[in-house]
């Protein structure tokens, strides 16, 4: 007999109505794999691009999407020796590699598995795994933000700026961030030494008054388009970028060149170590999960629409879905 599931179901792409609640059938784990109850997940900008149509060519419909994955191991493959049945896991499944993190089990590759932080619920744990890999990748493998550096943090107050805010600190580096007025305290209490409005003020003038006309090493961009452009214009010279945003649309970066700038453009990969580093930074307390809302798994549609279009109503940090209730 099929074992079966219940699962978010995206059957065509558009708004955030188009989810399915489905009971479809469990998936089945094969060599050097773990089947995962999963207690929780959460949502990404890249989940709603996908839902929309965004990367249509590389997803086939119908689809479980979903990029974050707190849960307990319920069975191991053959020739799994890292973990077993029982254990607390988390990890962000493959991008365009199969079925997603909305459902109430998932089936994962053991090297892109890590141990879930001992001080975090499943919830606070599913929050970070996407965002967190990606910080990671971006600020240590990729910009190589080093102590004493300082760096810029467009959107501060977001599911990904507010845990860069933290990476950063934790590294070492001075950081200055950018938010809406009325984050500015929250941001501040999550180490930025200096936050622009930048609603009322040109961050790249207020970049220059805050390093004194130096410019910042680091650029970490996750809003793109005019921001990407501009941000070349804050880096003192021989400075980086690192934007975590598309560029299907053809950016000038004439003023990069004049600096003698770096670029680096990320899309993560998964894989344990960046989240065993990660790890180790929550464990002491450097990194703490920003949760702006909670909802279940048959609430899709409202939590799509809400981490959508939440910056509007200043929501603050990542949408979260209890799958498994009280994770």
């Amino acid at each position: 007999m099929t074992k079966t599931m219940q699962a978010v179901v995206l059957p065509r792409f558009g708004g955030a109505d188009t989810f399915e609640l489905r009971e479809v059938a469990a998936p089945v784990v094969g060599p050097r794999q773990v089947r995962v109850r999963v207690h929780a997940t959460a949502v990404n900008p890249l989940d709603y691009q996908i839902r929309r149509g965004d990367y249509k060519d590389h997803v086939p419909l119908p689809a479980i999407i979903g990029h974050d994955i707190s849960g307990v191991v319920e069975e191991v493959g053959p020739g799994v020796d890292e973990f077993s049945i029982g254990d607390e896991v988390y990890y962000t499944p493959e991008i365009f590699g199969g079925d997603g993190s909305y459902a109430e089990q998932h089936v994962a590759n053991v090297d892109i598995v890590g141990r879930k932080p001992r001080n975090l619920s499943h919830i606070e744990a599913a929050s970070l795994t996407l965002v967190g890999g990606t910080v990671w990748e971006a600020l240590v493998q990729r910009a190589r933000l080093s102590v004493g550096e300082t760096i810029l943090v467009h959107g501060g107050a977001g599911g990904v700026g507010a845990i860069a805010v933290q990476v950063a600190k934790a590294i070492g580096a001075r950081v200055i961030a950018t938010a809406r007025a009325q984050n500015h305290d929250f941001v501040r209490s999550l180490g930025a030494d200096d936050v622009i409005d930048y609603i009322a003020d040109d961050y790249v003038t207020q970049v220059s008054r805050l390093t004194d006309g130096h410019g910042v090493d680091v650029v970490f961009d996750t809003v793109g388009g005019v921001t990407l452009t501009r941000s070349p214009l804050t880096l003192a010279a021989f400075g980086r970028v690192v934007s975590i945003v598309d560029i299907s649309q053809p950016q000038n970066l004439i003023d990069a060149w004049s600096k003698n700038a770096a670029y680096h453009f990320v899309f993560t990969r998964q894989n344990r170590g960046k989240l065993d580093a990660l790890t180790g930074l929550i464990e002491r307390g450097l990194v703490k999960p920003v949760i702006g809302a909670t909802f279940p798994l048959a609430r899709m549609n409202e939590a799509h629409e809400l981490a959508e279009n939440g910056s509007a109503r200043a929501l603050r940090g990542k949408v979260a879905i209890d799958v498994a209730g009280g994770a």
